[in-house]
C-alpha cells in the first residue's frame, strides 16, 4: 500500500484588502481559541456566524462583533466575506465545504475535513474547479518549534530518519458532544486527535507506505473508540509510530524525532495553553541544546492564511495533506473492524 497526496492546489487570485470571515459551527474551541485570536488579527475581521441554534449564533456573533448571524446554510454562505472557517460536526463539512467552493468562498477546515476520503477528494476537486484555497487547521503545524524542527530535518542535522514518535494523550469521557456519536463524527480519537499526530508523521518522515494500527476501547466504553495506536512505514525508509486517546489523566505529550546523527523532541505544545514549548536539540558531537517559545498556534495560523491569500500562495497545509491522513485512518479503521 503506498498513500501519497496529490498535486497542491491553486489559488484564483490575491485579496489586497482586509479579509472578512465567516465562521460555521459555535463549539467551545470557536468561542475560546479561534474568535479570540482572531479579534487580535489586523486585516482580518469576523463578519458573520452560522449554528444550527440560532440563539447560539446569535451570541457568539454579539460577543466578538460580527454583524451577521443565521440558522440557515444556504442563506449564510451568500453573505459578503471572503473566507469560511468551518468548525462544526465533521458530518457537515463535506456539505458546507462544497457549497462555500461554489459561492466563491476559501475555505479553513477543522479536522477530519470529512467522513471519508471520498468526500475529501471531491472537496478538493470542487475548490480547484472555483478556484478558492482550501486549506485545513492542523494547528500544531503553525508552531514556532515545530517549523524550527522542520528546518532542521530538512538541513540533514539529524543524518537520515529512523524514526518518528508521536504522542497526544487526554481525558475525555463520553458525553453528548458530537465526537462520541459516530455518525456525526465517523470516529473517536483517532479521526479527532490521531489526524494531527498523523499530519507530524508525515511531516517530518515524509509519505507513507504501510500501515499496522489498533483502536479500543480501554477505559470509556461509547460508540467510538477511546484509544488507537499504528506504525507506519516510510516510503523513503524509516517508521513513525504514534498513540492518542481520550482516557489519560495525566500524560507527556511530545513528538520525537529520531536520526542517524541526533534526535529533536518537542515538547509542551500538544493540548496545552498558555505554557511555553520546548525544542531540544541532541546532536552527535555537540552539547545538548534546549529552546523556549510560548505561541498561539491558532494565531499563527490566521496569520499563515491570511498571508496565502493576501500574497496569493499556496497556504502551508493544503486540502490534500486531509486526504493523505484521512487514508491512513480508514486503513487503520479496517484492520480494527
Amino acid at each position: 500500500m503506498l498513500i501519497k497526496s496529490p498535486g497542491k492546489s491553486i489559488i484564483r487570485s490575491a485579496i489586497p484588502r482586509r479579509i472578512k470571515w465567516g465562521v460555521s459551527g459555535c463549539g467551545h474551541f470557536v468561542e475560546t481559541s479561534v474568535l479570540p485570536a482572531l479579534a487580535l488579527i489586523q486585516r482580518s475581521k469576523l463578519v458573520s456566524v452560522f449554528s444550527h441554534d440560532l440563539q447560539r449564533a446569535k451570541q457568539v456573533a454579539g460577543k466578538f462583533g460580527a454583524q451577521n448571524f443565521s440558522d440557515n446554510f444556504s442563506d449564510f454562505i451568500k453573505g459578503d466575506f471572503d473566507l469560511l472557517y468551518i468548525a462544526g460536526a465533521n458530518v457537515d463539512h463535506y456539505r458546507q465545504a462544497v457549497e462555500a467552493a461554489q459561492a466563491g468562498k476559501h475555505i479553513i477546515c477543522e479536522k477530519p475535513v470529512g467522513i471519508n476520503s471520498s468526500q475529501i477528494e471531491e472537496i478538493i476537486k470542487v475548490c480547484k474547479t472555483y478556484g478558492v484555497v482550501f486549506t485545513v487547521n492542523f494547528t500544531h503545524r503553525f508552531h514556532p518549534l515545530v517549523l524550527k524542527a522542520k528546518e532542521l530535518v530538512n538541513k540533514g542535522m539529524i543524518g537520515k530518519i529512523v524514526s518518528v514518535s508521536a504522542s497526544f494523550n487526554i481525558d475525555f469521557a463520553p458525553s453528548d458532544n458530537f465526537r462520541f456519536k459516530k455518525d456525526l463524527s465517523g470516529g473517536g480519537a483517532l479521526r479527532d486527535l490521531g489526524s494531527h499526530m498523523i499530519d507530524m508523521i508525515r511531516l517530518f518522515g515524509g509519505e507513507i507506505s504501510g500501515v499496522k494500527g489498533y483502536t479500543d476501547n480501554i477505559v470509556y466504553k461509547s460508540e467510538v473508540e477511546d484509544f488507537a495506536s499504528a506504525i507506519l512505514k516510510f516510503e523513503k525508509g524509516g517508521y513513525g509510530y504514534f498513540n492518542v486517546s481520550y482516557n489519560a489523566k495525566k500524560s507527556f505529550n511530545r513528538i520525537e524525532i529520531l536520526g542517524h546523527k541526533g534526535v529533536i523532541s518537542i515538547e509542551n505544545f500538544i493540548g496545552k495553553k498558555n505554557v511555553s514549548g520546548k525544542l531540544i536539540i541532541d546532536l552527535q558531537g555537540e552539547a545538548k541544546k534546549a529552546f523556549r517559545k510560548r505561541a498561539n498556534k491558532i494565531s499563527y495560523m490566521i496569520k499563515s492564511v491570511q498571508k496565502s491569500l493576501i500574497k496569493n500562495q499556496p497556504p502551508l497545509v493544503p486540502g490534500e495533506d486531509a486526504l493523505a491522513a484521512m487514508k491512513i485512518m480508514e486503513e487503520i479503521e479496517k484492520q480494527c473492524p
